[in-house]
């Protein structure tokens, strides 16, 4: 890469995190004022009664558990549903995007289920699976499962034809074209599905731990409202903002990482 190329990229990620440091300061200052200055202040907290509540809850104990350990619970659950998902949705993706076959027999069952969220399939869930861990996990696993799959049968429809065409009349076989030509091809489609998937899997799995649960951030949020603790939900409420965000920069990082091959000026 030319030195020219990183400090720009450089000098452009330290602008970003300014601005973002900026906006989050600006965002935290009008919720200040608005619940100190003006009647906002009687239906929610302000920033520093919140932030303190979650400092307390990080070391000590909402409900049976700290804060930490309510994420790693919802973390938990996430992971293995997006996850199973995940791969699910990628292999059906692949398939259905390089196979007219496999297409013709799946792409309609999908294309009925996808416009689906999640969330409609909760009484479903509970009839199939009870009241517990599989039930979440089947919704986060339908969250992922949509999103990967249309984005891996896109990248494996937008290979390159004339690769392709060049490639059998050099003697490759549909595996090896597959192996090396379509699924490298792929690789970028597949996490810009992923990305989607991890917040939508982020998102499904609190609103299954509001259903029923008995930790978790979701049930932080529920047992905030059975009880009238504003500080509790908006501590919910903010964590789960904190986490989806450390969660989408994870996805990005590895992104950057594994498909380094395929940024421009490299």
């Amino acid at each position: 890469m030319k030195k020219g190329v990183l400090k720009y990229r450089t000098s452009d990620k330290t602008v970003n995190a300014v601005c973002a440091c900026i906006a989050i300061g600006l965002f935290l200052i009008l919720w200040y004022w608005g619940t100190a200055a003006t009647k906002l202040g009687m239906m929610i907290p302000g920033p520093i009664e919140v932030l303190q509540a979650i400092g307390r809850g990080l070391f000590g104990k909402v409900g049976r558990h700290s804060i930490i350990a309510h994420v790693g619970y919802s973390m938990m659950r996430v992971m293995v549903g997006f996850a199973i998902g995940s791969l699910v949705g990628v292999a059906l993706g692949l398939l259905m995007g390089w196979y007219g076959i496999a297409e013709a027999i799946f792409n309609p069952l999908f294309r009925i289920i996808r416009p689906i969220p999640p969330i409609a399939w909760i009484p479903i869930s509970i009839i199939w699976f009870g009241l517990g861990e599989d039930a979440k996990i089947f919704l986060i696993f339908l969250a992922a499962f949509s999103n990967t799959t249309l984005n891996s049968m896109a990248g494996a429809k937008s290979v390159d034809p004339e690769v392709i065409n060049a490639a059998k009349m050099l003697g490759a076989s549909e595996r090896q074209i597959f192996t090396t030509i379509v699924l490298p091809a792929s690789v970028p489609s597949i996490f810009a599905g992923l990305q989607v998937a991890i917040s939508s899997s982020w998102a499904t799995v609190l609103a299954a731990e509001m259903v029923r649960s008995s930790e978790g951030l979701g049930w932080m949020i529920v047992a905030g409202m059975n009880n009238n603790d504003m500080i509790q939900i908006l501590s919910g409420i903010v964590m789960i903002g904190i986490v989806g965000f450390i969660l989408a920069i994870i996805m990005r990082k590895a992104e950057e990482v594994l498909c380094r091959w395929n940024k421009s000026g490299e």
